[in-house]
């Protein structure tokens, strides 16, 4: 490698939305993202239904679907 043109490696620390931190090794010091191993659903075995502006809702009622629906 080249002396000089390469950026510093170094330790960084990782700030998730859920309130997870951790460390790794990166370019900049510090990363914040909005999901982590720690909420993840594949990571998790959670999965969570997310309304975005009713859309779940409104998927319901027109198939005349209820929450147990959706579990199975």
């Amino acid at each position: 490698m080249k002396e000089g043109i390469h950026p510093d490696y170094k330790l960084a620390k990782v700030h998730c939305a859920c309130g997870h931190t951790f460390e790794t090794r990166a370019t900049v010091d510090k990363i914040n993202v909005e999901i982590c191993s720690e909420c993840h659903p594949y990571f998790t075995g959670k999965q969570n239904l997310v309304d975005t502006a009713g859309r779940i809702e409104k998927y319901m009622e027109k198939y005349n679907l209820t929450e147990e629906d959706i579990k199975q």
